[in-house]
């Protein structure tokens, strides 16, 4: 995994953005989008100002109005005006009500007003307070991007060998979206010693951002509001925190580990099983390459070596976000069926 940033850096980051965070609702016939003598598109609200549109906000906006990503962005660098002409238009078509994400003065998010604003700082608040609390936890990485924070830890009190030296321990996974990329969420995770290599198990906790829809920005801006919604999400996010370290359920996982490393070996070709499985998790042609060599320098061709070549590239990832699906990838791995397991090893 990528180590990120301490949990003192990461308080001071959400206290930082919380300070700058304004959302507005707005009719999508009084929304337009200006190019005309500004560095960058910005998105026009009524009685509201003038918001710099930053990548996520685009990509929505794209989607919303069913323009085609590419072309799209193919009019944001080579044709501006264009652009605008076609969201301008398109926008005073639309009879609806969206929510504005801002910070710092710029439009981060376009989502629908029945978006459930579970903030960050609510997270850490509720989620830290009792996972500091397990017996042995060592936070291992922490990270805000642009998408979603991520608190990742560990426990020594509750680890076991998957094979002689090859130690894993138990950990937990806490995650969260403020600008519509992925449901708040909470799952276990199995942290490889010999590599520092983390595989997020598949079965977790999700709450997804659905409330009721606010039709006013009085009712946006209600803290009442905010308290209804957010209630029952996050209760339940403290209680999965203290359930997600689990010695059950990791010694379960860890006997499927040790199922994976044993008898689960590479038959077929060793770069068409990279192929295959590549294809299975999403991988990139340049991430198969990567895949392959951590897979020959670990030694290990099995099941489990297979495994740890996928998480490997957590390290090298282009992104935080991207690393952690290289971890979500593998936990999905481990919950794969052995009939799906013999069909990829056996690849030629």
């Amino acid at each position: 995994m990528m180590k990120g940033i301490s949990l003192v850096e990461l308080a001071t980051k959400i206290e930082a953005n919380k300070a700058h965070k304004k959302d507005f609702l707005a009719p999508t016939t009084g929304l337009r989008m200006l190019t005309e003598g500004v560095e960058q598109p910005e998105l026009v609200i009524p009685d509201q100002g003038h918001f710099p549109i930053q990548p996520v906000a685009h990509t929505q906006l794209a989607e919303y109005l069913g323009i085609p990503g590419r072309y799209y962005d193919k009019m944001r660098e080579q044709t501006p005006a264009l652009l605008a002409e076609n969201v301008n238009t398109w926008l005073s078509t639309r009879k609806d009500t969206r929510m504005v994400r801002t910070l710092r003065g710029n439009a981060r998010a376009f989502l629908s007003n029945s978006y459930n604003r579970i903030e960050h700082e609510e997270i850490s608040e509720v989620a830290l307070p009792v996972l500091l609390k397990v017996p042995g936890i060592s936070v291992v990485s922490a990270e805000i991007t642009e998408r979603r924070l991520y608190i990742q830890a560990t426990t020594d009190r509750i680890q076991g060998e998957v094979k002689k030296g090859d130690v894993v321990q138990a950990g937990v996974v806490i995650s969260n979206s403020e600008i519509g990329y992925g449901a708040v969420s909470v799952a276990a995770m199995d942290w490889r010693l010999w590599c520092l290599n983390g595989a997020i198990a598949a079965n977790k906790f999700r709450a997804y951002h659905v409330g009721r829809r606010i039709e006013d920005n009085a009712a946006l801006w209600s803290q009442e509001t905010l308290r209804a919604d957010d209630r029952a999400v996050l209760l339940k996010v403290r209680d999965m925190v203290a359930a997600a370290v689990d010695a059950v359920q990791f010694n379960l996982r860890l006997d499927r580990m040790k199922e994976l490393a044993g008898e689960a070996k590479v038959t077929g070709d060793p770069a068409t099983v990279v192929k295959v499985l590549a294809t299975k998790v999403g991988a990139s042609e340049g991430e198969q390459g990567s895949i392959l060599r951590s897979l020959i320098e670990g030694g290990d061709l099995s099941a489990w070596g297979l495994i740890n070549a996928v998480t490997a590239q957590a390290h090298t990832a282009r992104s935080y976000d991207r690393a952690v699906e290289f971890e979500v990838a593998g936990g999905s791995l481990i919950d794969l069926p052995n009939t799906a397991w013999k069909e990829i090893l056996a690849a030629a």
